[in-house]
């Protein structure tokens, strides 16, 4: 029996992270570096477009707009779960390599979210949570320090060891999967972040992003904090 040929992966000069997470999601049939208006898409697979984002989403806004006019969207957003630091010396040789004592986690994906607000939960966008291993190259930094806490090495490229999981949201309903379904309602951004394990802050960007979406509702005020409830009712969640 005939099988498909493999995907022909375009890089356009691009980066280990990005390349790797392209050839994880390629699929037979699939077209890449397709252009779209005034910008090229990563992957086009039938009535879908692909696109993965390993820097700041802060630079997608206009990429978006114009590909959701065309097409569906699924954007590929990895986190760091787990990180290997690998160091090369001044020749490019390495000199060491340790796991990282910091990791990230699914609330994280957040920090790039709140920049996609305007778009999440258009039912043409989807986002595909990628928790990876990654493994982060540093040399010393090419430039003298200007100032003196300025760090000495520099991230070099960053490399995929391994995909571990991965969390797709579409619907609105689906981004509750953040919210413990064990926090009683109403609560404030106070209880939502000891319930997540994570600083405050961090669930203030969480609220705020959610509340944005209609996923979060606000009810009332406890002191000078907001009380939040669900939209939709619980659901269970992926943060364990």
């Amino acid at each position: 029996m005939a099988t498909d040929p493999a995907p022909q992966i375009g890089t356009l000069n691009e980066k280990p992270l990005h390349a790797a997470l392209k050839r994880w999601a390629a699929e037979p049939g699939d077209r890449f570096e397709v252009p779209i208006g005034r910008f090229v898409a990563d992957i086009v697979r039938g009535d879908e477009i692909l696109e993965i984002q390993t820097g700041s989403t802060v630079v997608l806004k206009r990429k978006l707009a114009t590909l959701l006019a065309h097409r569906a969207v699924r954007l590929i957003l990895p986190i760091a779960v787990r990180k290997t630091l690998t160091t090369l010396d001044e020749t490019g040789t390495e000199v060491g390599s340790r796991r990282s004592p910091k990791h990230g986690s699914l609330p994280d994906a957040f920090h790039e979210l709140m920049n996609l607000r305007m778009f999440l939960g258009d039912p043409n966008f989807a986002i595909d949570i990628v928790l990876i291993h990654a493994e982060e190259v540093r040399r010393p930094r090419r430039r003298k320090r200007t100032r003196a806490y300025q760090r000495r090495w520099e991230i070099e490229e960053r490399r995929l060891i391994e995909v571990i999981d991965s969390v797709s949201l579409h619907h609105p309903a689906d981004y509750l999967a953040f919210i413990p379904p064990t926090l009683a309602e109403p609560f404030t951004t106070t209880d939502l972040g000891e319930a997540i394990g994570h600083p405050r802050r961090m669930a203030t960007k969480m609220a705020y992003v959610l509340r944005e979406m209609g996923v979060l509702t606000a009810v009332g005020r406890a002191g000078n904090s907001i009380l939040y409830e669900r939209a939709f009712g619980n659901t269970l969640s992926r943060l364990d």
